[in-house]
Parts: C-alpha cells; structure tokens; sequence
C-alpha cells in the first residue's frame, strides 16, 4: 500500500467550504454537508495538534452570485472555527493555485506537499489538484472530506468516487479522515 501520510510541514488547504455550501439559501447545501464540516472541523484540528498550518480558500464569485464578495454565501463557514491567524485567499476560477500567493504561503511554510479537502469535488478541488500538482507539490487528497452536489447526469456519491480515484490516478496520495485524525 503506497503511504499516505503527507509530511510534517505538508499544511491543510480548505477548499471555498463557504456558507454558501451549506446554509441552502440559494443552492442545496453540498452533498453530506453535516459530516464534511464535521470532518472538516476534525482535520482542521489534526492539524493545528500536528503543527500544520491551515489556510482557507474562498471563491470569489462575480457580482449577484452567491459567493460573491460581500454575499451572505461568501464568507468562510463559521462552524470551521477559523483562527484569526489562518489566512484566507481568493480566487475567481477553479484553481486556487490561480491565486499566487497561495503557492508564495505554502513555499513559506518550507513545504513540498499540501493536504486538500473541501468543495466542491468536480470543479474547485479537482482544479486545485491539478494546480498543485502543476506547482510541483505533492498532494494528499482527503478522499471522505470533500463533496459537491448532483449534477443532472449523476449523483453527488458517484461524482466524489470517481474524483478520487482520478486524483490517484494523477499521483495523488489518497487518505481519510480517520487515517489522518488518528494515526
């Protein structure tokens, strides 16, 4: 079995787990929305205990959208408990190594790999796996902390299993929760 533990310096990236993901003001909450701010708020706490840095990336939606600036959609989802040292950066696309100050805090944490989890699977974490992977970073994927909604073809279950076998199939390492949380 391939390792799966990132490495010490390797910081917990959490993907636009936005209020508008899981309030249900204007789109459904992401799919088993309860659980992955559970797993969430426990990977969050993992890492601070292991001495990881944690950063949140929230999506910067166009004006009128949701999870645009300003938007009751837009902020950080309170529950995360997010530290007041914890930064947060922007994107407007898929990719949040689109943002390069992203990837300036992780090269600053004296990292080579980043933990990701987060929403929503199909688009900003899948892109984000992608750009880290671009950046030169190893990834870890959280294979039961990251989710999206149902798409007309497919369900949100089927989407997120087959994200995370292609993540593996790109070189991501995959893990879960529990493994992480502890082992």
């Amino acid at each position: 079995m391939p390792n799966t533990a990132p490495s010490a310096a390797a910081p917990l990236i959490v993907i636009d787990l936005q209020t508008g993901m899981f309030d249900g003001r204007f789109d459904p909450p992401i799919h088993d929305a309860d659980t992955i701010a559970e797993r969430a708020r426990g990977l969050i706490d993992w890492a601070r205990r292991s001495g990881r840095k944690v950063a949140f990336v929230r999506h910067d939606g166009p004006e009128g959208d949701p999870l645009a600036p300003g938007a009751s959609g837009w902020p950080v989802w309170p529950p995360l408990g997010q530290a007041a040292d914890e930064p947060t950066f922007g994107k407007k696309v898929g990719n949040a190594f689109s943002n390069p100050e992203l990837a300036e805090w992780v090269a600053g944490q004296g990292a080579k790999d980043v933990v990701l989890i987060g929403a929503q699977t199909d688009f900003c974490v899948a892109a984000t796996v992608k750009g880290a992977l671009a950046e030169g970073l190893g990834v870890t994927v959280v294979s039961d902390a990251h989710s999206t909604l149902d798409s007309i073809e497919e369900k949100a279950p089927d989407i997120i299993s087959r994200h995370n076998k292609a993540f593996a199939g790109q070189g991501a390492r995959m893990t879960t929760t529990a493994e992480l949380v502890e082992g």
